[in-house]
């Protein structure tokens, strides 16, 4: 850049000696951050006395972590569940034996059983009293029973699903709707009437099939 007249250099110098005074102070800020920066290095040394470098230490190769287990136990229970759809509209009624009191039985599963059922030889190990619940609560709790006893390993429970008395026209709502789910549940082997000192017609005895013991993978 040229200058054209003598107030245009003046200009030019006055520009010039600032940039020098500007990159002076710069230069200047800049020792005087080494000088503090070297001040409390030397300070640091001081006080810290004479230091080592740490040695590298040893590392130990951990094996990575096993993975979850698969919970067996509960992908056979979600699919029970699927299975346990009962149905109110499964005829019971031709399955079961009319004698004393009603029962019902497996095929392939003897007379003998349901008579010593009736009898009292097996002893009741839980029971569900399902008297005063509406359907649809009284088959959900019917079938959540029903799991926990055969984890449990449960061969023997009663069911009480009331007599009907305080039923619109004293029939026992329920009674007919517990037998068609009891004998669509395949851990049923039989069922009987309950005895009088039992629950009597309120009531079931269920004998169940032995748990099978699941295989852990």
């Amino acid at each position: 850049m040229k200058a054209k007249s003598l107030k245009d250099l003046q200009a030019m110098q006055q520009k010039l000696a600032e940039q020098q005074r500007l990159a002076a102070a710069q230069e200047a800020a800049r020792r005087e951050a080494q000088r503090r920066e070297q001040a409390e290095r030397d300070l640091f040394v001081r006080a810290a006395g004479a230091v080592k470098p740490m040695r590298t230490p040893q590392r130990a190769n951990l094996a990575p972590d096993p993975p979850a287990p698969i919970p067996v136990q509960q992908q056979l229970d979600d699919q029970r569940v699927l299975h346990e759809a009962l149905s109110d509209q499964f005829d019971a009624s031709t399955l079961l034996d009319v004698d004393d009191a009603l029962s019902f039985r497996r095929p392939g599963v003897g007379t003998d059983v349901t008579r010593d059922l009736r009898k009292g030889k097996w002893s009741i190990q839980g029971e569900i009293d399902l008297h005063g619940l509406r359907r649809e609560e009284a088959r959900e709790a019917l079938s959540e029973f029903m799991r926990g006893a055969q984890k449990r390993g449960w061969r023997c429970v009663r069911i009480v699903h009331g007599k009907g008395l305080g039923s619109p026209g004293k029939t026992p709502v329920l009674k007919g709707r517990v037998q068609s789910w009891l004998i669509q549940k395949n851990e049923v082997m039989a069922f009987v009437q309950a005895r009088g000192d039992e629950g009597g017609a309120g009531a079931v005895v269920v004998l169940l099939k032995p748990a099978t013991p699941v295989a852990l993978l």
